[in-house]
């Protein structure tokens, strides 16, 4: 599974945002936070709000803010704001594939990849993240020995 950068920079904006004590903030603020190329930043803003996750407030007092509180938002939220569903193939959900022969059990593997993908980023919220309360759930599959590992 790969994590875009427009995914891992949205993630990473949303929490600056849930972590904002004075919102709105500005852009250019959270750009800074976390070293995300501002141009790039906007786009995945007006993905976030299109997506019901961000507000925005014009004005010199004005920036963005998130439109629920950050324990209503979880990491999967953020994703699919941006980069669509969690998880597809050649563009089609898992469910929506059909293979034959050697490879038709596939499709099960594909699914189970979307459920488990689903029970850690729908499991954390923005709120977990700020205040360094990630789910023991998540946290288990973390302290895995090979978790760390690169295979």
């Amino acid at each position: 599974m790969r994590i875009s950068a427009k995914a891992d920079y949205a993630v990473r904006a949303a929490l600056e945002l849930a972590a904002a004590e004075d919102p709105p903030i500005k852009a250019e603020r959270v750009a800074d936070a976390q070293g995300i190329p501002l141009k790039f930043l906007e786009n995945i803003l007006v993905d976030l709000r299109q997506g019901g996750l961000v507000t925005s407030q014009r004005g010199p007092s004005g920036g963005y803010r998130l439109d629920r509180p950050p324990d209503a938002i979880t990491v999967a939220d953020v994703v699919r704001a941006v980069d669509g569903p969690l998880a597809s193939i050649h563009g089609d959900r898992p469910e929506a594939t059909e293979y034959r022969g050697a490879a038709q059990e596939l499709q099960t593997v594909w699914v189970a990849l979307r459920a488990s993908m689903r029970f850690v980023l729908e499991g954390v919220t923005l709120a977990d993240l700020v205040e360094r309360q990630v789910p023991a759930e998540v946290l288990s599959l973390a302290r895995e020995p090979d978790a760390w590992m690169r295979r």
